[in-house]
């Protein structure tokens, strides 16, 4: 049986009809319990899905099954996030919350094929597979959060997310006063419109101090300089998948990401924002599964890899 805190989200409470409660499952691993979801034909490749700051496998609502049809599809909750453990505050960095998600890998026997994050969860897989934790065939970043933050806001931000992070009251409070029109300033001060469940969602997660506190942390802890230092040695094929509404990390840093990378390039949706794979999970999964064909880790006859989206034609990457 899992264990709450009373300011953490309660799986028989908050989880009570979480999306996809059916495929949920919790593990134990690198001395935390994990919430996790699955699905997908069991012998089928395997396809790894990490939310960014702030969320948890709600956010893959739309998509997963999506996915799922073609692959086997295993979202963990972040530490801190959700309905899994925290980290220990020694643990809380980029490398950290990496080595955990490792772990968390190893201990499912998993062997992903395709990893995909969004945002900062892009920024995790990246420093795993860098830092030999697993070796996909492919990574997407969904708007990801591979650079630091330009001027002086790098300086600025994670110094307040610190402040913020260990002042005990500031989750609280925040938790006490969210609403359905707070959540939903949030969502689209980052260009994205989520229907009434995505922001209802959304709240219930912010409305517990745990939750505030995991996000807050682990942007506290977070240093991009060294992933951005390293990313030129990132020696696997990469998809850029941008959101061109994206407010929150501009469409333009993928581009100077893909210059980075020796195998990359950058597809762009239009009228979508940071969290464009809940706005649109179609077009994202299409996007995923074409690439994945071109990669040969999927065939190239199935038909979601013949049809044209609406998401424009892939901007050309430097091997295209």
């Amino acid at each position: 049986m899992v264990s709450y805190r009373e300011d953490r989200p309660r799986w028989e409470e908050e989880g009570r009809d979480w999306p996809h409660r059916g495929a949920s499952r919790f593990v134990t691993a690198s001395g935390l319990s994990w919430h996790l979801q699955e699905m997908g034909p069991a012998g089928a490749p395997q396809l790894l899905l990490v939310h960014g700051t702030g969320a948890a496998t709600h956010s893959w609502r739309g998509l997963m099954p999506r996915l799922a049809e073609r692959f086997r599809v295993i979202a963990p909750d972040l530490p801190g996030h959700g309905f899994t453990d925290p980290l220990p505050d020694r643990r809380l960095s980029l490398p950290g919350m990496a080595g955990a998600l490792t772990d968390l890998v190893r201990a499912l026997g998993s062997d992903p094929a395709v990893v995909v994050g969004h945002s900062a969860g892009a920024a995790i897989l990246a420093r795993a597979c860098l830092d030999g934790g697993f070796a996909p065939r492919l990574l997407v970043a969904l708007n990801g959060a591979l650079k630091p933050f330009p001027g002086m806001a790098g300086l600025v931000f994670p110094g307040m997310a610190r402040m913020l992070f260990l002042n005990p009251v500031t989750s609280r409070i925040f938790a006490w006063s969210v609403d359905r029109a707070a959540v939903e300033r949030l969502i689209r001060g980052t260009g994205s419109r989520l229907d009434g469940q995505g922001l209802d969602l959304y709240r219930r997660l912010f409305r517990k101090p745990a939750h505030i506190a995991g996000a807050l942390g682990m942007m506290a802890n977070w240093n991009l300089d060294a992933l951005d230092r390293d990313l030129a040695g990132l020696g696997l094929r990469t998809l850029l998948v941008v959101g061109g509404e994206d407010r929150a990390i501009l469409p333009e840093t993928a581009f100077a990401v893909r210059d980075r990378l020796p195998d990359a390039r950058v597809e762009l949706l239009r009228g979508l924002g940071h969290l464009a794979h809940e706005e649109a999970p179609e077009r994202v999964a299409d996007t995923i599964l074409r690439e994945a064909a071109v990669v040969g880790i999927l065939p190239p006859e199935h038909p979601r890899n013949r049809r044209r989206t609406a998401t424009g034609p892939a901007l050309p990457g430097k091997h295209d």
